[in-house]
C-alpha cells in the first residue's frame, strides 16, 4: 500500500520558520532564522553540515525553500534586502499544523512550480528534496567564487571591504603569516579608528573552531579586530569561538553573507525583474458575463 504523500522535506519547517521569526521580533536575517529553527527542531550539528551536490548546506537550503513558500502564501513579505519579515497574516497566524503546512505547499506548488524535483532528477511531489534554492543565482555565484585563484579571491575581498567603508585596505598574502591575507582601517569617527586583519578562505565545507583560534593567535598584538571571509560555512563551535569572552572578537562572513554583500553592493550581479501571474487577481473576472459592466 502506497504511503500518503507528505510533501518535500522542507514542509516540516514551515511552522518553525514562523515561530522563529516571532521569537526574533517579527523580522530577522536568514542566518538568525536558521539558528532558531535548528534549536526549535533540535537539529544536530552533523545534520547542519550536510551538503548537496552543489556544495550548499542541505538544512539551510530547506529553510530557504520554506521561506519562499511562506512568501508566496502571504505569511512573509517579499523583500529582497536580506531581512525576512512577517506580514500581518504571519504575525496573527497561531501556527501551522502538519496538515495545514502540506496544504499550503500543494496550493503554492500548483501556482508557482512546474514540478518538484528530487536530487536524482526525478519529479516527485510527494517526497522530493530540492537541490536548487529559490534564488538559484546564489549557488551559481558561490561556485564561481570557489573557482577563483587565491590571489583573485583576495583582491575581490579587498574590493568588498573598500566598498563597505574600509580604508587603506592592503592585501599582503605572504606565506608564513599565520593565514593573514590583508589589513584595513575602519574609521568610526574623526577620533576613533580600528586596525582590522582579514583572512580570505575559498572553501566548500565548514570552517571549524580550531581555524578561528589559529587566526586569532596570528593577529594577537597586531590589530584590534579580525575578519574571516569564506565561501563555505562556519560550524557552531566556530561561531561560539569567534565571540568567546576574554579574547578579541572575530567577525565571521560565510558564503551566504558574502553573496548578500555582493548583492547589496551591486558587485558582480546584474539585477533582473521577473513576474509571477497573480491568479487571485483574475478570480473577480471569471464569473463576469459578456457585456456586463462593473
Amino acid at each position: 500500500m502506497a504511503r500518503a504523500a507528505r510533501g518535500p522535506k522542507f514542509v516540516q519547517f514551515l511552522d518553525s520558520v514562523l515561530r522563529a521569526l516571532k521569537e526574533l521580533g517579527g523580522s530577522a536575517r536568514p542566518g538568525e532564522v536558521v539558528e532558531v529553527v535548528a534549536k526549535l527542531k533540535s537539529i544536530p550539528e552533523t545534520q547542519r553540515q550536510e551538503t548537496l551536490q552543489s556544495g550548499a548546506l542541505r538544512f539551510d537550503n530547506q529553510i530557504a525553500f520554506a521561506r519562499q513558500y511562506l512568501v508566496w502564501a502571504g505569511y512573509l513579505d517579499s523583500s529582497k534586502r536580506g531581512v525576512w519579515t512577517l506580514t500581518e497574516k504571519g504575525l496573527t497566524c497561531p501556527g501551522l499544523t502538519e496538515a495545514e503546512a502540506l496544504r499550503l505547499f500543494k496550493e503554492q506548488h500548483a501556482l508557482h512550480s512546474s514540478g518538484a524535483r528530487r536530487e536524482d532528477g526525478e519529479a516527485d511531489e510527494g517526497d522530493s528534496t530540492h537541490e536548487e534554492p529559490p534564488e538559484g543565482y546564489k549557488e551559481n555565484l558561490l561556485a564561481l567564487l570557489r573557482q577563483l585563484p587565491p590571489g583573485g579571491f583576495e583582491r575581490l575581498c579587498q574590493r568588498i571591504l573598500r566598498e563597505s567603508g574600509f580604508e587603506q585596505v592592503d592585501v599582503t598574502g605572504r606565506s608564513g603569516d599565520g593565514g593573514i591575507d590583508g589589513i584595513g582601517i575602519v574609521k568610526v569617527n574623526p577620533f576613533v579608528t580600528f586596525k582590522v586583519l582579514f583572512q580570505c578562505k575559498r572553501y566548500a565545507g565548514g570552517v571549524g573552531a580550531g581555524h578561528v583560534r589559529d587566526f586569532r593567535g596570528s593577529m594577537q598584538g597586531r590589530a584590534d579586530k579580525g575578519i574571516i571571509i569564506t565561501t563555505g560555512t562556519f560550524t557552531k563551535d566556530a561561531n561560539a569561538e569567534a565571540v568567546r569572552d576574554g579574547v578579541p572578537p572575530i567577525e565571521l562572513v560565510d558564503g551566504s553573507q558574502l553573496v548578500e554583500l555582493l548583492r547589496e553592493l551591486e558587485l558582480g550581479l546584474l539585477p533582473r525583474t521577473t513576474y509571477d501571474v497573480d491568479t487571485a487577481f483574475f478570480e473577480q473576472y471569471r464569473g463576469a458575463e459578456t457585456g456586463t459592466q462593473l
